[in-house]
């Protein structure tokens, strides 16, 4: 309890500390250029009381949802049957390499181009931009299974269905869970993109108007409500089902 309350103080410490040097930096700086604490957060309440913040971040996040439901589902059944099969993995290892090393921004514009600019395309467009990496860390889990706990469930005569959710799939629930964590700090950043360059609604497409005027206070204001949903979905919902799924292993 003592050392939880003890990391706690020490978090917060280090954000008054961040927000007395940012006070510092805006008092010395330009104030259009490095607006002061207090005046971010006086037009972060008046965007989400007056303004449509609220809604851009829905959309944002709709986009987010779904472009990670898709890059982990398609990604984590690739993985998996390539870890499971060698001559799989050695016929589509070339794919994962290209996907790997192709730049965002040009899955970006060619979804964009050929699908159009609809949230399908832009969906489509970071989910194919994140299934490469889910892909190759869910085969090292699938390569790293205890083969010889499968034999033991075998031996025992468990259901395949006892061994599938008791013995293997809890041997891949740490690559699953650091595939979803590094997936959602791709996704959310990427989401950001097809929105500046493609779409009329979302968190990127306010930044790209707040940009056009030099705005800095409205950046920053939607810039600091995407970090804050953000850390409410790391601290309520990845965090926890990380605990459930991966306890066992402490």
């Amino acid at each position: 309890m003592g050392f939880a309350r003890s990391d706690i103080a020490l978090r917060l410490i280090s954000l008054v500390l961040l927000l007395l040097l940012w006070q510092v930096a805006g008092s010395l700086a330009d104030s259009s250029l490095l607006p002061s604490p207090f005046a971010v957060g006086a037009r972060l309440i008046r965007q989400v009381t007056q303004g449509d913040l609220l809604f851009h971040l829905g959309m944002t996040l709709f986009r987010v949802a779904a472009s990670f439901i898709v890059a982990m589902t398609i990604g984590a059944v690739i993985g998996i049957v390539m870890g499971q099969h060698r001559s799989v993995d050695r016929l589509f290892d070339l794919w994962l390499v290209l996907g790997l090393n192709l730049p965002a921004l040009v899955i970006m514009i060619l979804c964009y181009v050929w699908l159009g600019l609809t949230d399908a395309a832009a969906i489509f467009a970071v989910a194919l931009n994140k299934i490469p990496t889910v892909a190759v860390t869910m085969r090292e889990g699938a390569r790293a299974v205890d083969r010889d706990l499968l034999e033991v469930a075998e031996v025992l005569r468990l259901r395949w269905d006892r061994r599938l959710s008791k013995v293997y799939l809890p041997q891949l629930y740490p690559y699953f869970m650091a595939s979803a964590r590094n997936g959602l700090a791709l996704i959310w950043k990427l989401v950001l993109v097809v929105e500046l360059i493609g779409r009329s609604n979302g968190v990127g497409f306010e930044l790209n108007v707040f940009f056009q005027y030099f705005d800095i206070a409205g950046v920053l204001a939607y810039t600091f409500a995407f970090i804050a949903v953000v850390l409410g979905v790391e601290m309520a919902a990845v965090r926890p089902l990380e605990r459930r799924l991966t306890g066992w292993r402490q």
